[in-house]
């Protein structure tokens, strides 16, 4: 009989996700923002192999776990006049401006983040407004990176979207060639945008993240380590909406 190819799998306190691939090896992945477990197996692999394979890695697992939980937060935002929003790793303070109007998001001066709406716009209007914002900033952003990147590494054609990622920065459909981009990245700085772009791009060389993976990212970008540290040491925006 088949196995299925996704399980959830209970090990002591752990809810983890099993997904059946064609693979040689077992890997586990613990995701932002909140730790979940998700291990990619061999399709061949029985249960009870995986269970005994997860449980040595219990405390490294819990290890990854805590970190994302000591993670800072943003707190709940509002939408109202004095509270902090990001935009590529620079902080805005928010000035919400109530006239007749087209509902646009305008930067003023070197820190403040103008909120323009119509007089009675909702909480979730204003919110609306500057996450379109944010989508239309990335896309910039991306459209600039994306054409000088696919030269650097001799790459032809790569479709690219935007939404909303519950536990990646990014994803890569290698034989669509399409890779997904997280929404939120337009509040982290410049430098974990290009990180993400590069190693979703890597991945159309490489499917895994073993040595050959990591060896093309040294070799594309050297400091991507460090990127990846300061993306996941960043705050988290609150999670009802930035996701």
């Amino acid at each position: 009989m088949n196995r299925p190819d996704t399980i959830n799998m209970q090990v002591g306190s752990l809810a983890i996700t099993i997904n059946r691939k064609a693979i040689k090896n077992l890997h586990i992945s613990v995701l932002p923002p909140e730790g979940a477990v998700r291990v990619s197996a061999p399709e061949h692999l029985s249960d009870i192999a995986i269970r005994r394979a997860i449980v040595p890695r219990i405390p490294w697992i819990k290890k990854q776990q805590r970190s994302f939980l000591d993670q800072p937060r943003q707190s709940e935002r509002e939408m109202v006049s004095g509270e902090s929003h990001y935009s590529f790793g620079k902080r805005y303070r928010l000035a919400v401006v109530e006239r007749r109007g087209r509902h646009e998001i305008h930067i003023s001066g070197k820190s403040k983040l103008e909120l323009r709406v119509n007089p009675g716009t909702s909480h979730l209007g204003r919110k609306k407004v500057l996450e379109d914002w944010y989508r239309k900033t990335l896309k910039a952003e991306v459209s600039q990176l994306l054409p000088r990147w696919l030269d650097e590494m001799g790459l032809e054609g790569c479709d690219w979207r935007i939404k909303r990622m519950k536990t990646m920065w990014g994803s890569c459909n290698i034989e669509a060639r399409r890779i997904w981009l997280n929404l939120e990245l337009a509040q982290k700085p410049l430098e974990c945008l290009e990180f993400i772009l590069v190693h979703e791009l890597v991945h159309l060389f490489e499917r895994h993240h073993n040595d050959r993976f990591r060896a093309l990212m040294d070799s594309y970008l050297p400091d991507w380590q460090e990127r990846r540290y300061l993306l996941n040491s960043s705050p988290l925006a609150n999670a009802e909406w930035s996701y």
